[in-house]
C-alpha cells in the first residue's frame, strides 16, 4: 500500500536463470582493490614462478539483477588443496557448500554445510583434498574484493601451495559433484 505523494517500488517479477547463461565472474561484477606492496611482491613471485591466479578456481555469475543493488548468486569450484587468500568483501555473503570440502580455521564444512561472512570480515580458507564447490548469494550484484596483508604466514602458504599445485590443478577438469563415487 503506498502512501499518497510516495513513489511505488517497481514490482519485481519471477525470473529464471539457466546455467548455461552464466558467465565468468569478472571486473564488471567483482572489482579488486589495488593491494599494498607487500601483497604485490606476493603475485610478483608468483608470476615468476609461471602461476596463474585463476589456475585451481572456476568461477560463474548464475545471478545477477540489473544495477548495483540487489541479489546476484555465484558458483564457485576451487580444486584440490586450493588456499584461499585472505580477502573481504565490501557485502554480506552467504556461502552452501554444494559438494567437496571446505577447511576454515578448525571447522570443516562438507556437503548442505554453509557459512556466513559479514560486509568488511577479512576471512581465507581452503579446499579438501577433492576440492570444493561452493554456492555464494551475496545481496549486492557488484562488490569488491580487497586483499588482506595482515597475515604474512598466509601468504607464504598460498604462494607455496599455487607453486605446488598448479601442475595438479591442469589436470582437473571435474569437479566433485560431477565425479562417479563408488
Amino acid at each position: 500500500m503506498s502512501t499518497a505523494g510516495a513513489p511505488t517500488p517497481p514490482r519485481k517479477r519471477t525470473e529464471v536463470f539457466y546455467a548455461k547463461d552464466a558467465r565468468a565472474l569478472g571486473p564488471e561484477t567483482m572489482s579488486t582493490e589495488r593491494p599494498g606492496e607487500a601483497l604485490q611482491a606476493v603475485m610478483a613471485r608468483l608470476a615468476e614462478a609461471g602461476v596463474k591466479p585463476g589456475i585451481g578456481e572456476k568461477n560463474l555469475v548464475l545471478f545477477s539483477e540489473p544495477g548495483e543493488t540487489g541479489l546476484s548468486l555465484v558458483y564457485v569450484w576451487f580444486k584440490s588443496h586450493y588456499v584461499l587468500a585472505p580477502h573481504s568483501h565490501d557485502s554480506d555473503c552467504l556461502y552452501y557448500v554444494l559438494d567437496g570440502e571446505l577447511r576454515i580455521g578448525s571447522r570443516v564444512l562438507q556437503k548442505g554445510d554453509g557459512l556466513f561472512v559479514p560486509a568488511g570480515r577479512v576471512y581465507a580458507y581452503e579446499a579438501g583434498p577433492d576440492g570444493v564447490e561452493v554456492l555464494e548469494f551475496r545481496n549486492a550484484t557488484r562488490f569488491n574484493i580487497a586483499l588482506s596483508d595482515r597475515d604474512a604466514g598466509r601468504w607464504d602458504r598460498v604462494l607455496t601451495t599455487f607453486r605446488e599445485r598448479a601442475d595438479a590443478w591442469r589436470t582437473e577438469t571435474t569437479p566433485p559433484s560431477q565425479r562417479k563415487r563408488t
